[in-house]
């Protein structure tokens, strides 16, 4: 019998999928930066340190986009802006982007969202929104950066970012 083990995936860190993921093209999400949103934004740590090998996803209805952070912990998509919809028991729900996030440490992928900061209105009544704790709602609303936005996800410690139990 052999010394060596191999390990498995649930005694290992990953991500496993980094030499896979993202494909080309695919932070762009069908719309060039004339057309969609420009988000930039940093993953970081409890630690403050950014997370150079997470993954993202960041969609709306069938819009879809998936992008890599750089080596700063750094990522840009560019996406259509969804529009205002409704809610499983017909509450209204702002305009937003679902995200999941894949990174290693996380057995699980986190999820979130990013609201917009130009709509106050809508946000104010968002159902979702309206579950968390004030003080706690701007982790979730991205700030403008010049013509972009700018979200950045803290995964722990302070200001860390608002994250929903699937």
């Amino acid at each position: 019998m052999s010394d060596r083990h191999t390990p498995t995936p649930s005694q290992t860190i990953g991500p496993f999928f980094g030499f896979a993921l993202p494909f080309p093209g695919d932070a762009d999400a069908g719309a060039s930066p004339e057309t969609g949103l420009r988000i930039n934004g940093q993953v970081i740590d409890g630690a403050g340190a950014p997370v150079p090998d997470a993954i993202l996803e960041i969609w709306h209805g069938d819009v879809f986009a998936r992008c890599a952070t750089d080596a700063s912990g750094r990522y840009r998509v560019t996406i259509a802006k969804p529009p205002p919809t409704r809610g499983p028991s017909g509450t209204t729900l702002a305009p937003h982007l679902d995200v999941s996030v894949f990174a290693r440490g996380l057995l699980r992928h986190l999820a979130t969202r990013i609201y917009f900061p130009d709509e106050e209105e809508a946000n104010a009544v968002d159902a979702m929104l309206a579950l968390v704790d004030p003080a706690r709602r701007p982790t979730l609303v991205a700030r403008r950066d010049g013509s972009d936005l700018r979200f950045d996800i803290r995964l722990q410690g302070t200001a860390e970012t608002v994250f929903f139990a699937l």
